[in-house]
Order: C-alpha cells, then sequence, then structure tokens
C-alpha cells in the first residue's frame, strides 16, 4: 500500500498489525492505540496527516519511518507520497476524539486545549455531536460520555467563545429557549447569592425562605427539559444526530435531582445541605445554558427545516411554557406551506391516527393487552366495540355488540344509565365515575363522552379497572429499580 497524508489509521493497522506496537513507541501520543475506545474512533476516522498534528511530529518523518519499519518486517518497502493536506471533516472529529480520549485517560485539560488549538484550532456544533456520537458507537458508555460532558465543553471553549451569538427571530422556538434561559441565569445567580451568605453566616436561616421561592420553579425548570427531550431531540435524530439526546438527557436528570435536593434543605431548614447543594445546581444550570446556546441550539438551527421547526413549534404548544411564552406567532419562511399540513398518506396496510400508523392486527393486539376493559357505544347508544382481555372484569360475549346499551344493563340501572348519556349528548358533562367492592377486588368504572374535533357528540367510552393493587402502592419504585 501507498503511504500518505491521507492514509487512514485503521487501514494501515490492518494491512500491518505489527505497527501499532511501533506506533506506541514512536510518540507518548499514539499510545492511545492501545485504547479500545480509541481505536473505534480516532483510529477508523483519523489518518496519517491528522495523527502526525495530534503527536506534533513532522509528517514526512513518519511517513519515511513507518516505511522502514513495515521494511523490516515485510521486505518490501512502501512507496511514499511526502507532503502534508489539510484536515477533513472526519478527521477533526477523529481529533477531537483523540484530545478527549486522553482526558478520559487522566490528561490535563489545560493540555487538551493546547492540543486542540494546535491540532484544530476552530470547532462547531456538529462536530462536537459527531465525536460524541463516534464515541458511542466507538464502545463508551453513554453514562460516561455524559460524565465527560462539561470536559468536552471545557476542552473547546476558547473556540466555542468565537462563535457568534444566535440570533433567532421573535417567536421561533429557539428564541423561547433563550428567554427561558435567562430566566435560567437569574435563577442561578439568586440562589448562588443566598449560598454565599449563608456560607458566610450561617444563622441568617431566613435566607431559605426566598431561595425555596426561586426553588419552587422547578416545573418551569422541568417543563423546558421536556420541550427538549419530546420535541427537539425526535426532530434532531431524523438527521442521524443522536448524540444530544443520549447524552444530554442525562444531564438534565442530574440537574433535576440537584434541584430537587437544594429544595428539599431550603424547605427543611438544611442550612449546611443547601450550602453545599445550591452553588452545585447553579454551575449545572449555567453550564446548561452554555452547551444548549453554543453546541445544541446551534445544530439545531442548521439541521431543521423550516417545515420542521414549524412542528417542533406545534409540539412545544402542546406542552406548554411555564416561563417564557413565545414572543410571537412563529413567522412562516416565504413559500413555505402551512405550519398545519395534512397527514401523510398510511403505508400500505396501516390505519393513519392521529399520532401514529398502525395495522389493523397490532390495533386490536393493543386493545387486547390494555390493563384495563374497555367498551364503547355509539352515538345512538348501540354497542360497537369492547375489549376482549385476558382476565376481564364484566362477562361480555359478541352478543352484545349491535344491542342498545340499555338491554345491556339490569332495569333498575337504566334509568342512570340515560341520564348519563343524556348529560353527554347535551354537553354538561364529560365524565362520570363509580368504584364498587366485588369480594378483593376494588372496581373503579369511568364514563367518558367522545366528540370528535368539532366538539359532535360520537359516543361513550366506558373504562373498568380494577384499582386494588394500585391502591396498596406506597413509596416508589422507579424504571431504573427494575430487576428480571
Amino acid at each position: 500500500m501507498q503511504l500518505s497524508a491521507s492514509t487512514k489509521i485503521d487501514d494501515l493497522l490492518s494491512t500491518h498489525p505489527f505497527l501499532e506496537d511501533f506506533l506506541v513507541g514512536y510518540n507518548p501520543h499514539f499510545k492511545l492505540l492501545k485504547n479500545k475506545i480509541t481505536r473505534a474512533t480516532v483510529g477508523r476516522l483519523a489518518t496519517l496527516g491528522a495523527a502526525a498534528r495530534i503527536a506534533s511530529v513532522d509528517l514526512d518523518a513518519l511517513l519515511r519511518d513507518l516505511a522502514v519499519a513495515i521494511e523490516k518486517q515485510t521486505a518490501v518497502r512502501p512507496e511514499v507520497s511526502q507532503g502534508n493536506a489539510g484536515l477533513d471533516r472526519a478527521e477533526r472529529i477523529a481529533m477531537l476524539g483523540h484530545i478527549i480520549g486522553e482526558l478520559h485517560d487522566g490528561g490535563d485539560l489545560a493540555s487538551a486545549r493546547e492540543s486542540f488549538a494546535q491540532a484544530v484550532g476552530d470547532v462547531d456544533a456538529g462536530e462536537i455531536a459527531s465525536m460524541e456520537e463516534e464515541m458511542i458507537r466507538g464502545g463508551l458508555p453513554v453514562r460516561e460520555v455524559q460524565r465527560l460532558c462539561d470536559v468536552h465543553v471545557g476542552a473547546f471553549r476558547d473556540a466555542l467563545d468565537q462563535k457568534k451569538d444566535l440570533a433567532p427571530p421573535a417567536g421561533h422556538p429557539v428564541h423561547t429557549y433563550m428567554a427561558d434561559n435567562k430566566i435560567f441565569a437569574t435563577l442561578a445567580t439568586q440562589l448562588s447569592e443566598i449560598a454565599r451568605k449563608l456560607a458566610a453566616d450561617g444563622s441568617l436561616a431566613a435566607e431559605l425562605l426566598p431561595a425555596t421561592a426561586v426553588l419552587a420553579n422547578y416545573d418551569g425548570l422541568d417543563n423546558h427539559y421536556k420541550r427538549k427531550e419530546n420535541q427537539l431531540f425526535p426532530l434532531l435524530e431524523r438527521h442521524g444526530v443522536t448524540g444530544p439526546s443520549q447524552v444530554m438527557w442525562g444531564v438534565h436528570d442530574q440537574i433535576r435531582a440537584q434541584w430537587k435536593q437544594a429544595r428539599r434543605a431550603a424547605e427543611g431548614g438544611d442550612v449546611s445541605t443547601f450550602v453545599e447543594a445550591a452553588p452545585a445546581v447553579s454551575r449545572s444550570l449555567v453550564e446548561m445554558i452554555y452547551k444548549e446556546e453554543k453546541i445544541l441550539l446551534p445544530l439545531a438551527m442548521e439541521k431543521l427545516t423550516a417545515e420542521e421547526w414549524a412542528e417542533e413549534k406545534r409540539g412545544e404548544d402542546e406542552l406548554g411554557y411555564l416561563l417564557a411564552k413565545p414572543a410571537i406567532a412563529l413567522p412562516l419562511a416565504a413559500g413555505r406551506p402551512s405550519p398545519s399540513p395534512a397527514p401523510a398518506p398510511a403505508a400500505a396496510g396501516l390505519l393513519n391516527l392521529a399520532t401514529g400508523a398502525l395495522s389493523l392486527e397490532v390495533v386490536d393486539l393493543v386493545l387486547r393487552h390494555l390493563p384495563i376493559d374497555i367498551s364503547f357505544v355509539d352515538e345512538n347508544d348501540v354497542v360497537r366495540y369492547y375489549s376482549e382481555g385476558k382476565e376481564r372484569i364484566f362477562p361480555r360475549t359478541a352478543a352484545a355488540i349491535g344491542r342498545t346499551v340499555q338491554n345491556c344493563h339490569p332495569p333498575k340501572s337504566v334509568d342512570t344509565v340515560n341520564r348519563i348519556l343524556d348529560s353527554f349528548r347535551a354537553g354538561s358533562k364529560d365524565v362520570a365515575e363509580f368504584w364498587i367492592n366485588m369480594g378483593p377486588r376494588f372496581i373503579h368504572i369511568r364514563y367518558f363522552a367522545v366528540r370528535d374535533g368539532a366538539g359532535k357528540y360520537r359516543g361513550c367510552l366506558e373504562v373498568t379497572q380494577d384499582i386494588g393493587a394500585i391502591r396498596a402502592l406506597a413509596g416508589e419504585r422507579r424504571l431504573l429499580d427494575w430487576k428480571e
């Protein structure tokens, strides 16, 4: 094979595996080739030109020395093409991964910044996201990438600081995110100031009262992150950008936990815990603001189309806003379609539902597996459907289909059934609920008026559930507590 600046390290080592030990001995920077994560990321993407820059060695000398090493082992000297070459995007990402790999192995942040400045000198949001994704694909656990997230930003902060600040139009989702961030910055400053006063004089316990007011904004924080997690991340994933949703979501949960700890300390009058917890959550808030406005949101502005931003806005409107609200309606780009397009046609064999598309078979399976019994009566009081789960609460047979619902109840109940349905039909009620004891079971029965988009009454949905076990629950069991 020919050796040149563009020769991929992965290709080189696949052809001549003995060169791994040669490179490790050649320069201390190459010792990371022994690290399987680095090999899976840097080794797969980086070229010899990039490797020379990483190690700060002369490329021509490296190529000559590699040729000599190959000749000694194989008795064939490869052709060498001299001269350096500029870095392409893949190489830049590989070099970022190398720098982070050094940090992961205990390297110094200042040295990492110096390596970054010498080797790359500039970085964009997409490259940082791609670097994280490469590290995850290479085998580094998401939690480990998450742990290194602040280190990533620290290493590249100087370059990120040179980027122009975002200036989205009023009403744009990014504008609303940034308005939220101004509120978070103010809250972080307030918490830090209160913690500073209490650290200086713990007897000022009255300062915990304004801290409690600041920390009462948890729902706003949670709403901001939920909008990112449930609306922005999925749209980025359509463009192959998966790093933020895998890494940043975990950081969200860390901040949520820090906030709750500080709030419990403030509400409980625990000055010492608050003095420790408040600065921690303040720092985390400020760091997240920076990551959003220097990495995530610029990346989103680059990737998402006008139609996708309109979709983003519709989804965020459904989730609601608890801090900053959109300044104005989202302006549409000239010539773009309405932000409320008709649903796309369902694929062959699928039913187009309001929030997805499923086959008839899967719809039936989903309804059969609901942990509740449901029945549907149409606007003419005729039974049209009942679910057939494994353990039904009230008996039903196919003979019920097509009967009027009044005939499915004992005579003593018919008057009440009619009053419920009449109130639904008139629009005066939307729900009726009852609960009864059936031996060891506690049964919850609810009736819901079903209306179409125009508000027209289309029927009644009956939902029946044994909630005895639910009523007995205590404490909590979180998803991460699940065991096989």
